[in-house]
C-alpha cells in the first residue's frame, strides 16, 4: 500500500485563513502564508487550500497566494475554489499549485476534468465532493452546501474518475468543524467506489480519530483543519502517534 498522508486543509476568505463548522459560521484563525510556513517545518505531506468566499469571480487571488506560499513551502500544494475551466487550472499551476481541486464545476462540465487531466496529468486533478447525510445514505451538495446535486454520490464518483480525476477529497458537511470524528461510513462508501486515492476530511479532533479512519477505511490520506487550528497537535506528532499502529508515512 502507498504510504499514508496527513494533509492540513486551509480554508480561505478574503485572503485570511478561516475555520467553519458544518460549512457555516466561519471564524478567522490566522494568516495562510505564516501558517503554511509552520506546516512546512512540521513536515506536513501536502497542503490543501480552498477558497470558500461566495464571490469567487476570479482565481487571481488564489494564484497570488500560491506565489507567496510556494516560497515558504516545499511540499505539494493543492488549491480549489472557483475553478471552472482549463484556463483557471493552468493559471494556478503556473503560479505554484501542484494540483487543483474541482468541486461545483465537476457537476456542470465533467469535460473540464478531462481537459485539465489531458494537459497536466490525472495526478493534478482532485475532485472535491461535499456530502451530507440524507436518510440512510448521503446527498452530494455544492456551493458551500447550499445546493443539492441531483446525482447519486457513487455515480458521481465513477463519472468523475472516468473523466480523469486522479484523486477525491471527500468532505463531510455534518462532521465539519465538530472535532467529533470522521464520518467512517461515508469514507467507506467512497473508497468502495473509487479506484483512485481518497482523502477524507471533516471531523478530526484528536489522533485517535485519525487512527480509526486509517484502520477502518481505505483512505489514502486525511485532511485536517480544526485538529491543527484549535489544539497543540501538528502533522509531525500525528504521524509519530499513528506509526505506533503499523501505519506507514513518508520518512523525513
Amino acid at each position: 500500500m502507498l504510504k499514508r498522508r496527513i494533509i492540513p486543509v486551509q480554508l480561505l476568505v478574503n485572503g485570511r485563513l478561516v475555520k467553519t463548522r458544518q460549512f457555516a459560521d466561519w471564524r478567522d484563525v490566522g494568516d495562510p502564508v505564516k501558517s503554511s510556513a509552520v506546516y512546512n517545518s512540521q513536515y506536513a505531506d501536502e497542503l490543501i487550500f480552498l477558497n470558500i468566499a461566495r464571490d469567487r469571480a476570479s482565481v487571481q487571488p488564489l494564484a497570488e497566494l500560491m506565489q507567496k506560499v510556494s516560497q515558504e513551502c516545499f511540499m505539494p500544494l493543492a488549491v480549489g475554489g472557483g475553478i471552472h475551466t482549463l484556463q483557471d487550472a493552468a493559471y494556478l499551476i503556473q503560479n505554484g499549485a501542484d494540483k487543483v481541486v474541482i468541486n461545483s464545476a465537476a457537476y456542470r462540465d465533467r469535460e473540464a476534468i478531462s481537459r485539465i487531466a489531458d494537459r497536466f496529468g490525472t495526478q493534478a486533478v482532485v475532485v472535491g465532493i461535499d456530502a451530507k447525510r440524507e436518510g440512510a445514505g448521503y446527498a452530494a451538495v455544492s456551493a458551500s452546501a447550499s445546493r443539492h446535486e441531483p446525482v447519486p454520490l457513487d455515480e458521481h464518483i465513477r463519472a468523475c474518475e472516468a473523466a480523469g480525476a486522479g484523486e477525491f477529497l471527500i468532505q463531510s458537511v455534518d462532521q465539519d468543524g465538530t472535532m467529533e470524528g470522521f464520518d467512517l461510513p461515508l469514507l467507506r462508501l467512497a473508497c468502495a467506489v473509487a479506484k483512485v486515492p481518497v482523502i477524507g476530511c471533516g471531523g478530526s479532533g484528536h489522533y485517535n480519530h485519525l487512527k480509526e479512519a486509517f484502520l477502518e477505511t481505505e483512505v489514502s490520506a486525511l485532511a485536517c483543519g480544526s485538529l491543527f487550528n484549535f489544539s497543540d497537535s501538528n502533522p509531525l506528532r500525528a504521524k509519530a502517534f499513528l506509526s505506533n499502529y503499523g501505519l506507514q508515512f513518508k520518512v523525513v
